[in-house]
């Protein structure tokens, strides 16, 4: 891919002051050392290092001294287009005007998350929500159990009709059951509440440790026999398993409170009656 098509926001800002609209998104970043010039105009470490975080995705594939040239490469481009732009009297024109407008203000928007809600959601609060709502939370039951799945009730009749003459369910999953987890015996090892269909669930949970169902279990997918092989008490899962997911819900949270202060702050008029209920409906849902 050319390095021209490794941008995506900064292609739409273009010249000096798209990179430094852009920089609010990426930490307002302060090097100053002279890489290289176009026309006079310096590029710096700093600009380095806002158009890095802008790349493609598939350019953090790179080495990092690869992945250093095509920024470079990709903001002398922007520059000499900018500035062909520029002298083209394209700055100038209402369209283009607004776009800037509406970049700034997103920057600031980006800034102003970074500043005053990212900031704020640090590991002590997303511990803090782990323990109080995931460590300490009391333990729901799992169990892990084993199925044989067929297509039709007559079938599952059949093989338990065979587990009752002491047919041994590994193999017979192995041979008979049209699911994945045939090869290994049937076994779906532990789940807890909510992670099967309802109607499976509601059968496997009534089964006694090392008992299996009398009656076919039918779901969407056909027609069950289960196993129970064990029932324990549902462990948490360890802070490092989550800690991301609790802090993008902080940060979600942090975020909406924050858009909601200032709403209740600001005087906002949408002149369409249409456009409103949907805005409004919109907010509600968040």
């Amino acid at each position: 891919m050319p390095v021209s098509y490794a941008f995506r926001p900064l292609l739409a800002c273009g010249a000096a002051l798209a990179l430094s609209i852009c920089a609010a998104t990426a930490g307002f970043a302060a090097e100053t050392d002279v890489v290289a010039t176009v026309d006079g105009a310096a590029i710096t470490e700093g600009d380095l290092t806002i158009a890095e975080s802008d790349l493609d995705p598939q350019f953090n594939q790179l080495p990092p001294e690869k992945r250093r040239a095509a920024a470079l490469s990709a903001i002398i481009e922007i520059r000499l287009l900018a500035a062909a732009a520029e002298a083209g009297g394209l700055a100038d024109d209402d369209a283009f005007k607004r776009r800037m407008a509406f970049l700034r203000d997103r920057a600031l928007h980006s800034a102003f998350v970074e500043e005053n809600v990212a900031a704020k959601v640090g590991e002590d609060a997303v511990r803090e929500r782990y323990d109080r709502e995931i460590a300490n939370t009391p333990p729901a039951n799992e169990i892990r159990a084993r199925h044989i799945l067929v297509k039709t009730r007559e079938e599952a009749e059949a093989i338990i009709a065979q587990l009752e003459t002491g047919g041994d369910f590994e193999a017979i999953a192995k041979e008979k059951s049209t699911d994945g987890a045939a090869a290994q015996g049937g076994d779906l090892g532990y789940f807890g509440p909510g992670q099967m269909v309802p109607a499976f669930e509601k059968a496997a949970f009534a089964i006694e440790v090392g008992e299996f169902s009398k009656e076919p279990v039918e779901t969407q997918f056909g027609f069950h026999v289960i196993k129970v092989e064990d029932k324990r008490a549902q462990q948490p899962p360890a802070f490092d398993k989550v800690k991301e997911q609790l802090r993008s819900l902080l940060l979600r949270e942090a975020y909406f409170g924050a858009v909601k202060d200032l709403r209740e702050k600001a005087e906002i008029d949408i002149s369409d009656p249409t456009l409103k209920e949907a805005v409004d409906t919109l907010d509600r849902s968040e």
